[in-house]
C-alpha cells in the first residue's frame, strides 16, 4: 500500500479532494490517504506566518508521521494525477533521502491565489512532489521542532542533506500547466498559481481536466455524466 500525504488548506478544500480522486481514479494499487490538515497534527503548532497555503511547512513531517520508516509520498492539493501514481512510487532509489523534481524557471505571475506572493528562489517548487525515504538517516533530524523553527528556505532546499542524497525526478511528474503552458504527456498537473476553483484560474492551461475531475468527484449515480467529458 502506497502511503500517500496531501497538503490540505480548508480555503480550497475541494483542490484536495479532486486530487485524491484523481488518484483513486488511476491507481492499479492500493493507496492510503494523509491529509495534512493542521488541525489533526497534534504534535505540530504551526507559528510560521509566510505561507501561502497551510501546508507549506507540515510536508516536512512526513519521515516523523512515517516513524522513521519505508517510504512515502507528498503531493500539494492543487495537483490532478493523470496517471498511475504506482508509476512514480517505482522510482524510488533508496541512496536517496528524497526524491523530487528539480524545476528551473521563472515565475509569469508575481502574485498567485487569494493575493498570495509569488517570489522566485532556488528550488522553486522542489518541495511540492516528494518521494521521502523517510527511512533514510539524514531525515531523523527532521522532527517537528526543526520544522516548527526552521525558515523557509532551510527547509524548502533541503538544506539538511548533501546534493547527492536529493534525487531527481521526470518533470512530467510535476508539471506546471499555469507556468509552462499545456503538455499532453504530463503524468501529475500541479496548478500552482492557483486550482480553477479560483475564478481567476478557471480557464488556465489544461484547467478543463481539473474541471473535469471535480465533476467525477462530486458524481453518484442518479447524476448523469455527459459523455463528451469522460
Amino acid at each position: 500500500m502506497i502511503p500517500i500525504f496531501i497538503g490540505y488548506d480548508p480555503r480550497e478544500a475541494i483542490a484536495y479532494h479532486v486530487c485524491a480522486n484523481s488518484i483513486i481514479r488511476h491507481s492499479s494499487v492500493p493507496v492510503s490517504f494523509n491529509p495534512l490538515a493542521l488541525n489533526i497534527l497534534k504534535d505540530y503548532k504551526e507559528e510560521h506566518t509566510d505561507g501561502s497555503n497551510h501546508f507549506i511547512y507540515s510536508r516536512f513531517l512526513v519521515p516523523h508521521l512515517m516513524g522513521y520508516k519505508g517510504w512515502a509520498i507528498f503531493i500539494d492539493g492543487d495537483m490532478l494525477l493523470r496517471d498511475d501514481i504506482e508509476k512514480l512510487w517505482a522510482l524510488r532509489d533508496d541512496s536517496k533521502a528524497v526524491m523530487v523534481v528539480k524545476h528551473d524557471y521563472k515565475t509569469k505571475m508575481k502574485e498567485k491565489y487569494l493575493g498570495a506572493k509569488n517570489e522566485d528562489y532556488p528550488c522553486k517548487n522542489w518541495s511540492s512532489v516528494i518521494l521521502w525515504n523517510c527511512a533514510h538517516p539524514m531525515n531523523r533530524v527532521v522532527t517537528p521542532e526543526f520544522v516548527r523553527t526552521a525558515h523557509g528556505a532551510k527547509v524548502h532546499r533541503f538544506t539538511w542533506l548533501e546534493d547527492k542524497e536529493v534525487g531527481e525526478l521526470p518533470l512530467e511528474w510535476n508539471w506546471l500547466p499555469d507556468e509552462y503552458g499545456a503538455n499532453s504527456d504530463a503524468k501529475l498537473l500541479h496548478y500552482t498559481l492557483g486550482t480553477p476553483s479560483f475564478h481567476e484560474f478557471a480557464t488556465t492551461p489544461m484547467g478543463d481536466e481539473w474541471h473535469r475531475e471535480r465533476i467525477y468527484t462530486e458524481y453518484c449515480l442518479q447524476h448523469n455524466i455527459d459523455e463528451s467529458i469522460k
